[in-house]
């Protein structure tokens, strides 16, 4: 019964953590669908309790005496709590923000997708704009995603959003300098996630307005992904203007 215990304590936490690092790669190569993942994700932290409990009972109970068994117990405790930390913290975010998957700095007139609407012809969410209560709850999560504006002319603007968009690893699918439009799509490291990105570029009397939409192809929230994505590059945009 203790070497059943030892042994299990000690696969535990390699074993939640090996359910966890999958999940997303899985999904990226089709292999799951990407609700399968989440509930891979779901498995992983309850398997990490388990082995946080599984290891304790061991060392409290067995008090091995070899360095190597400690070593192998204590790992995989604090690969349990990896296991669990990481899709608790998602879902902590998830519960912060509101259940939207589209966000623009401009609500009432955002981008539109002109290049990539075909490429979302398959998409669960649909290329069009959710409409009023998308943008009233945006406005409440997210205040600072706004129009940017700037000192600065048209083309100037047009040239450093393209070469932030580039060094973002983006894939470029259109870049319109008569129309001041580029399109892209970027893919979410762990799990391959596409979220299309539209900029407008117009000017404005002496000033240049920006306006980008950042949208998910699939899912009803996106954990706050887009408006980080929006918010990352204002931030490098102003750098690249400074």
């Amino acid at each position: 019964m203790k070497k059943i215990l030892c042994y299990t304590a000690g696969i535990s936490g390699f074993l939640a953590i090996f359910i966890l690092a999958i999940a997303g790669p899985l999904y990226q190569v089709d292999i799951v669908h990407f609700r399968t993942s989440f509930q891979m994700m779901r498995w992983a932290a309850y398997l990490g309790i388990a082995s946080v409990v599984l290891v304790v009972l061991a060392l409290f109970i067995l008090k091995p005496k070899h360095g190597k068994h400690r070593l192998i117990l204590l790992t995989s405790l604090l690969l349990g709590l990896l296991a669990f930390y990481l899709p608790f913290q998602q879902y902590q975010t998830a519960q912060s923000v509101p259940r939207i998957h589209d966000i623009t700095t401009d609500t009432v007139n955002p981008p539109a997708f002109i290049a990539i609407a075909p490429l979302r012809a398959d998409a669960p969410n649909p290329v069009e704009y959710p409409g009023e209560e998308t943008a009233q709850l945006q406005q409440a999560a997210y205040p600072d995603i706004q129009t940017m504006r700037f000192t600065i002319p048209a083309p100037d603007v047009y040239a450093a959003a393209l070469r932030v968009v580039e060094r973002a690893g983006w894939e470029l699918v259109e870049a319109n300098a008569n129309e001041g439009r580029i399109e892209a799509t970027a893919s979410t490291r762990w799990f391959g996630f596409k979220d299309d990105v539209v900029i407008r570029i117009v000017a404005d009397g002496g000033d240049t307005l920006l306006d980008m939409r950042s949208k998910s192809r699939i899912g009803l929230s996106d954990v706050g992904a887009n408006a980080n994505r929006i918010r990352a590059f204002r931030d490098r945009l102003e750098r690249e203007l400074d």
